[in-house]
């Protein structure tokens, strides 16, 4: 089923270590390591991803493909660990990224600033994906679900371009979590996600005409600096 609404080389991960020491100071010092160089990796894989893609797979990112080229996907491709961007916006972090949006859209940053706080705006500071349940972060009290897979949703925006939604349902778990969560992330077949947009309630459909509030994650380990950094490689 397909709605249309009217409305937006891998680096491994390979540390060698010789001898062995329980200091505090080489377990910092490993720590910092592995944390730069996962970084390292994801770095290496989102500069593939935005830098080097064909013309058709330009197209799909900003929104225009064929039906036939959207394939279902499994919650695995958004597995991971993620963070909320919304507390970057309010203590100023991303700034920068909203005044280079204004130079390129004409607009007075406190607007686009106004437009992305509507859209980042959550309680739902962390969000962590499983092979098949989520566990949600919410005032500091986590909520697990278990969710399976409801198809996907292809919707046409005001501008003419059209992004997809990927639904799972949730079939058991607690009542806080809710009944349905619906991906969008400039994808549209099996991938793994580098960031996400995620709708969370518990009407499917009223879900699917949500447009304004599209609660943004990036993964769990990136700095507020190193988010700004992604958001301006767009």
């Amino acid at each position: 089923m397909k709605t249309q609404l009217i409305i937006g080389t891998t680096v491994s991960l390979a540390i060698l270590l010789t001898g062995c020491s329980d200091t505090a100071e080489d377990k910092a010092a490993l720590k910092k390591e592995q944390k730069i160089e996962h970084h390292k990796d994801k770095q290496v894989h989102s500069h593939k991803h935005e830098h080097h893609l064909t013309d058709s797979d330009k197209k799909i990112y900003e929104g225009y493909f064929e039906d036939a080229a959207v394939k279902d996907r499994r919650l695995t491709d958004w597995e991971g660990d993620w963070q909320s961007v919304y507390p970057f916006l309010k203590d100023g972090s991303l700034d920068k990224v909203f005044e280079h949006k204004a130079e390129d859209q004409n607009k007075s940053r406190k607007k686009v600033k106004e437009y992305y706080n509507k859209g980042y705006e959550t309680d739902v500071a962390h969000i962590k994906i499983g092979e098949k349940d989520i566990i949600f972060t919410k005032q500091n009290k986590k909520y697990r679900a278990k969710y399976e897979y409801d198809g996907k949703e292809i919707l046409t925006y005001e501008k003419g371009n059209r992004g997809v939604r990927y639904i799972f349902k949730k079939v058991s778990g607690d009542n806080e979590a809710p009944n349905y969560v619906q991906f969008s992330d400039h994808i549209i077949s099996p991938e793994r996600a580098l960031h996400f947009h995620i709708y969370m309630g518990d009407d499917r459909k009223a879900l699917l005409k949500e447009l304004e509030n599209w609660p943004t994650y990036y993964p769990d380990d990136l700095t507020a600096k190193e988010i700004q950094e992604e958001m301006l490689a767009h």
